[in-house]
């Protein structure tokens, strides 16, 4: 992307990063603008392999338009410009040469609303393989279906209905169906915007585990609205106010101990 001269953002202590392990994604010096209103202030953040990070903050404040940018789903919206530094696994993302098809295969989307196509179970999640060509015969495709749905908790359940449709499920099933679509293609990084938000607290928990359990082999990103999902099933956490990032850090340390006055009040409920 290119190194234009930044809108002047509010002042406030930039928030060290700490290097605590391998970087899979790091954003620098990020600003984004919706037409002349500038969303994003000089974001700089890294997103630590094999660990869940969460994106914290309230309403508004920038945490899921961040997260677009780093599959480049704000591509998507004419009025939006990103600016800034942006690599996955030191490539910039932003670059001329990088196929945004490809990029949204390694970098997964899970919504904040369960979005099932209107086909079968067994074709949400062959899709994407199919139209990617990442199988040549039915049997690897089936194989790699149950694979895709067993990883994603969600096999047992439907593995004698794979026929019927993918909106015919529960709220807590269409979202882990979405999360099987994502997997299906092999991806690097997940990003999940509040992907529990329109769920029970049953299925809720369901998703969290899944999450757990998926830190093994992907890097997540979450957003989320509930600071309590976000100490379950974060290992860093990062919180957003304003467009700025004000301070990110190991969880634990983010909610018992934080360095920034406003993630104090934040969490302890002052204001959000």
């Amino acid at each position: 992307m290119s190194e234009a001269v930044r809108a002047e953002a509010p002042t406030a202590s930039r928030p060290a990063i700490a290097e605590v392990r391998e970087s899979k994604m790091r954003t620098r010096h990020v600003d984004l603008w919706y037409g002349a209103k500038q969303a994003l202030f000089d974001v700089d953040l890294d997103i630590n392999a094999n660990e869940v990070t969460a994106l914290i903050g309230p309403s508004g404040c920038g945490k899921s338009t961040y997260l677009r940018c780093l599959n480049r789903m704000n591509d998507t919206i004419d009025i939006c410009r990103t600016e800034g530094d942006i690599r996955l696994d030191g490539e910039d993302i932003y670059d001329r040469s990088v196929d945004v098809v490809e990029l949204r295969a390694r970098v997964g989307m899970v919504f904040q609303k369960p979005n099932p196509f209107p086909k079968s179970i067994y074709d949400n999640v062959a899709y994407g393989p199919r139209i990617h060509g990442l199988v040549g015969t039915k049997a690897e495709l089936d194989a790699l279906v149950e694979e895709s749905l067993t990883r994603a908790a969600l096999w047992g359940e439907v593995k004698d209905r794979l026929a019927d449709p993918g909106n015919g499920l529960s709220g807590g099933q269409q979202q882990r169906l979405c999360i099987a679509r994502a997997i299906a293609v092999g991806p690097e990084v997940i990003l999940m915007d509040e992907p529990c938000s329109a769920l029970d607290p049953i299925a809720t928990a369901h998703i969290e585990e899944l999450i757990d359990d998926l830190k093994r082999e992907f890097t997540i990103v979450i957003v989320t609205h509930s600071m309590q999902q976000a100490a379950r099933v974060s290992q860093r956490t990062a919180f957003f106010h304003l467009g700025k990032l004000i301070e990110v850090g190991e969880t634990d340390d983010i909610f018992t101990s934080p360095q920034q006055q406003m993630t104090q009040d934040y969490i302890t409920g002052r204001f959000g």
